[in-house]
């Protein structure tokens, strides 16, 4: 039988040389397809100090210093990226880097977030000229122009810097070196104007917000409700009268707020502080009724009257008529001030409009009531003259009552066309009431009456065909006036100057000037119509009449005398 027996070859072992060699080949032909530059990633091996070992799938690990993972230090396994910097060193190994990779990423991100309209961060690191410079990290650095640095005009630009804040990138462009425009502005009202459609979505009028106070105008404060604004007008802060808005609300205060009116069209939010309370106009006829007399406080004066606060939230008008019974009133401010405490009455009230008349004449005594008592027809005063009109002169009684002097009330024989020649502003003058009327708040007064009426004194003494004795104190085209006892003129027309038919009446008014004294019988005598009309003719005829009387008396025992012949003879001694 045929030994069986092991056939083996002839193995060489290889050389330490051969190994090496073969080793440094497959090396090699790893790293063929790779390029220094590329990206690829490693996986962290071990840390050991400040050195990170990075196996990136060939022969010899790759080395990073600790520093380059920043605040983020690695632990075995994390696989992170790198950068091929040399495929192999004089003493065989790699180059990479963790930064370089990140740098690129980096970039990469920038790129792709320009492409794709995404913000980006970023820190606003310091102000330069027309803007703000912006550290994106990564040795990247932008530039935000101030106006688009914020939706808010910046009263100091310092006020950014330090701001980590996101941007769009408005332009990217690279000409020797990186150009990167940044703008704020836009990505802010973009998310206001997502902040306020969402606001508008959930809010309910009636909800409670919550908003910090942002500005102040005229009418109101400003409240910032997340980037976008609701107003509190100044009328709905309180229930009551509100001058001031930062009485009740401070700038950067967080306050909360009723919403009591949304527009979403307009993009209007009205807010409320007073909506917290209930209306006290609810419970006003709870509380007050027409004709109360009630305090309150003057609020606020103008041209036509005074705002008066009866209750907090509940004011009301005291119009400038309603004043005083008797002062003419021409500005409230000459009878109040703001802040004023004071009584009066309740005249009217309109709850829907939320109005309120008041008066503060009402809670004092008209002194028009008791005028009569106080001033009875024929009290003698004595009273200063406070404005002379037209008609006559009004004269202060006393304070806000005047009692009214009608010129032909000043003199019983006086034909005065001119008061102000007579009555002067300021003049003491001594009058008697004539008439007292409350209802027509008027009292009459009179001058002339202080002494009797000449006129009736005339009457008394001159009868119808009494003669009379005057001046003669003006001629006209008519006729002779003459001044008579007692200060009266009585009227000579001139159809009355002359008896006999042969002279013209405008010859016999020639002889009459002012000042002659004349002689006249009374023809006409009304006192009332202080009316007095004189004749010389009727005097010559009543003389003659007289004359004739006495020659018959004297002459009556004669037969055959008779007074026919009589008038005979005068004739021919007028011939």
């Amino acid at each position: 039988m045929a030994e069986n027996k092991e056939v083996e070859m002839d193995v060489t072992e290889p050389s330490r040389d051969d190994i090496q060699t073969q080793l440094q080949e497959q090396y090699l032909k790893s790293l063929e397809g790779l390029e220094e530059g590329d990206l690829i990633d490693g996986k962290v091996v071990q840390v050991a100090g400040d050195t990170v070992f990075i196996d990136v799938g060939y022969k010899s690990e790759g080395k990073l210093s600790l520093e380059e993972f920043g605040d983020n230090p690695p632990k075995a396994g994390d696989i992170v990226k790198v950068i091929l910097i040399r495929k192999e060193t004089h003493s065989g190994d790699i180059v990479i880097s963790k930064k370089k990779a990140d740098e690129k990423l980096f970039w990469k991100s920038i790129a792709n977030a320009f492409k794709d309209h995404l913000p980006v961060e970023g820190t606003i690191t310091k102000e330069v000229k027309g803007g703000f410079e912006v550290n994106l990290g990564h040795g990247l650095t932008g530039f935000l122009p101030l106006s688009k640095a914020d939706i808010q005009r910046l009263e100091k630009g310092s006020e950014l810097v330090g701001t980590q804040a996101k941007f769009y990138l408005e332009r990217l462009y690279s000409d020797k070196k990186i150009n990167i425009i940044l703008n704020r502005r836009k990505l802010m009202e973009e998310e206001i104007e997502q902040h306020r459609a969402s606001f508008f979505q959930n809010t309910q009028i009636g909800d409670t917000v919550k908003g910090i106070v942002k500005s102040f105008t005229s009418f109101g404060a400003f409240i910032d409700l997340g980037g976008f604004d609701g107003l509190l007008h100044i009328n709905d802060m309180s229930w009551g009268h509100v001058t001031r808005p930062k009485d009740f609300v401070r700038k950067g205060q967080e306050i909360e707020l009723k919403v009591i009116r949304l527009d979403p069209e307009e993009k209007r939010i009205n807010l409320s502080l007073k909506h917290f309370t209930p209306d006290p106009w609810n419970s006003f006829e709870e509380k007050y009724h027409v004709g109360d007399v009630v305090k309150g406080k003057v609020t606020k004066l103008t041209d036509y009257g005074a705002f008066i606060e009866i209750e907090e939230g509940i004011e009301g008008l005291a119009h400038i008529s309603e004043f005083s019974w008797v002062k003419k009133v021409r500005k409230p401010e000459d009878m109040l001030k703001a802040g004023d405490i004071v009584d009066c009455m309740i005249l009217g009230y309109d709850i829907p409009a939320g109005k309120v008349s008041l008066g503060l004449k009402q809670v004092q005594p008209n002194p028009w009531d008791t005028i009569d008592e106080r001033y009875p027809a024929g009290t003698r005063l004595k009273r200063k003259i406070v404005k002379v009109t037209n008609a006559g002169a009004f004269v202060e009684l006393e304070e806000g009552i005047d009692g009214f002097l009608h010129i032909d009330d000043y003199s019983w024989t006086q034909k005065i066309k001119n008061p102000s020649s007579v009555l002067h502003e300021g003049d003491e003058i001594e009058v008697i009431v004539l008439e007292s009327n409350a209802e027509d708040r008027n009292v009459r007064l009179g001058v002339k009456q202080l002494s009797e009426d000449p006129w009736r004194s005339f009457a008394k003494t001159y009868k119808f065909g009494a003669i009379v004795e005057g001046t003669v104190s003006s001629v006209t085209d008519f006729g002779v006036f003459v001044k008579v006892p007692g200060e009266i003129e009585g009227l000579i027309k001139k159809q009355d100057l002359v008896s006999d038919r042969s002279e013209s009446y405008d010859d016999a008014l020639k002889k009459y000037q002012p000042g002659m004294q004349v002689k006249a019988v009374v023809i006409d005598l009304n006192p009332d119509r202080q009316k007095l009309g004189l004749s010389v003719k009727d005097l010559i005829q009543k003389q003659q009449r007289e004359e004739i009387s006495r020659f018959i008396q004297e002459d009556e025992g004669e037969a055959g005398y008779t007074l026919g012949d009589l008038l005979k003879a005068k004739d021919k001694e007028n011939d």
